[in-house]
């Protein structure tokens, strides 16, 4: 982990947002929306994601990859971190970590 935050850092050029030691986000100077993560070991899910992407409204994306007939691999969960998210798998089989900000608890 100290290698990728030098590199995504140092090299990149993004800033450090979030990090819980297992999982670092880093966002754009430029657009603090636009981020990209990277972890060791998902500490809540069953596996962790190949990728991230933050959407307006979690519960809408949710049913449409349910009534889409995509594996859901971890369900709708609020993290103690500040995100609601879930998994769902893509049709390459990437694992998808389809995430939300919410108050934190």
């Amino acid at each position: 982990m100290p290698e990728s935050r030098a590199f995504y850092v140092d090299v990149i050029g993004l800033e450090l947002a979030m990090d819980l030691g297992w999982i670092m986000s880093f966002s754009s100077k430029d657009n603090p929306t636009a981020q990209l993560s990277v972890l060791t070991n998902d500490a809540t899910a069953p596996t962790h994601p190949d990728v991230s992407i933050e959407v307006d409204d979690l519960d809408a994306v949710h049913a449409r990859a349910v009534a889409s007939g995509a594996e859901i691999v971890h369900p709708p969960t609020i993290e103690p971190w500040g995100v609601r998210r879930f998994f769902v798998r893509d049709p390459n089989g990437a694992v998808i970590n389809v995430l939300t900000h919410v108050a934190k608890r």
